[in-house]
């Protein structure tokens, strides 16, 4: 029987590649696999018991509340709009999100508040930040270059938004040893 499976903190291609291999490994067949979903042919209980103990070890989660798949289907969706740069949203974010889960972007808001504790916006403006954190770490652009990979307005927008986030400034930030960077799984 085909179903699917959405996962929890399936957030990057590292975890597709582990479940991928993990999975075909245990003879399931999988049918399609996609940030945060997986789509199997599961034949009984005990391919069943199998995934779950994969998905498990990896330190992974299946999601079976709709609220907690809606939050995952924005967090990966954010996720994909800032790994593609240069960021280029061609409507506010509400409308982009309202599109892509085909809902009101009020219930969407609204659900993802209540499962996460913060708003889509903050939750986006991490997933920016921590983006900023890792081209600051490639040394291959400058902060203006940066703020507008990101689509940020101008270099003290993104200055702004980075020190609240960080505590720090963004050439702080460039002269620190250890950057220390958080996990997209984690960012809340």
């Amino acid at each position: 029987m085909i179903k699917d499976f959405y996962i929890k903190n399936m957030v990057c291609d590292r975890c597709i590649k582990v479940l991928k291999n993990e999975i075909e490994a245990q003879e399931i067949a999988i049918v399609e696999i996609e940030l945060g979903r997986i789509q199997l042919n599961i034949l009984n209980d005990k391919e069943l018991d199998k995934l779950e103990k994969i998905i498990i070890s990896n330190g992974f989660e299946i999601i079976n509340s709709v609220e907690e798949k809606i939050t995952e289907k924005v967090k990966i969706d954010l996720i994909k709009i800032v790994s593609k740069l240069p960021l280029d949203l061609k409507e506010n974010l509400s409308t982009h999100l309202a599109e892509t889960m085909h809902q009101d972007y009020s219930k969407v808001s609204k659900v993802f508040s209540s499962t996460e504790g913060i708003t889509i916006e903050k939750y986006f403006i991490k997933l920016k930040i921590e983006k900023v954190k890792e081209l600051i770490e490639a040394q291959e652009k400058n902060f203006t270059e940066i703020s507008q990979f990101l689509d940020y307005s101008n270099i003290n927008h993104l200055s702004k938004q980075f020190k609240i986030e960080t505590g720090m400034s963004l050439t702080d930030y460039k002269l620190l040893q250890n950057k220390g960077r958080n996990p997209l799984d984690q960012i809340v």
